[in-house]
């Protein structure tokens, strides 16, 4: 999968999570989830999930850059559910206003999209290895830690508010 293929993916999830935003908005103000680390009942309501959005974009092209100036391949890189610092943004940010976190989303989607826009086929073979899915090239840990995880979470949210993309 080339970079283009994939800044056309972020693109196209980026538009949908807009499409969401009147919803999100009308649900306002939304109660806050009791349990929103990885313990079993944990659930996220649309603010905990929008200040996941808005905190795992740069946290994600950090990684990408890790990979990037990383010496010897495969470079460590990522973090699983759990890690500390993850569930302390979602809990820090879940109070900022939906205004805010679409703010901070779509700064965070402009940098990412122009950083990948700048990489070449070399940069995207680039090697990494993950605390759990093992090595990685740098096209696959965009693919999934970047595209198909913001995918998965405009899913989530038209769920949420019962969106115009109906699940999708």
């Amino acid at each position: 999968m080339t970079m283009e293929t994939l800044i056309g993916r972020l693109e196209t999830a980026h538009e949908r999570l807009d499409a969401l935003r009147p919803g999100v908005e009308a649900g306002a103000p939304w109660p806050r989830s009791a349990q929103f680390g990885v313990e079993p009942e944990a659930s996220w309501m649309p603010p905990e999930l929008l200040a996941h959005v808005a905190e795992m974009l740069p946290y994600w092209l950090d990684q990408v850059e890790r990979i990037l100036d990383g010496y010897p391949e495969p470079v460590p890189f990522g973090r699983v559910q759990s890690d500390d610092a993850r569930i302390a943004a979602i809990g820090r940010d879940r109070d900022l206003p939906v205004t805010e976190l679409y703010r901070r989303i779509a700064a965070g989607m402009d940098v990412v999209t122009t950083r990948l826009g700048s990489l070449d086929a070399l940069a995207a073979e680039k090697l990494g290895t993950h605390p759990t899915l093992g090595e990685m090239r740098l096209a696959d840990v965009v693919a999934r830690m970047l595209a198909g995880h913001l995918e998965e979470h405009v899913t989530q949210l038209d769920r949420m508010v019962g969106g115009p993309l109906g699940g999708r």
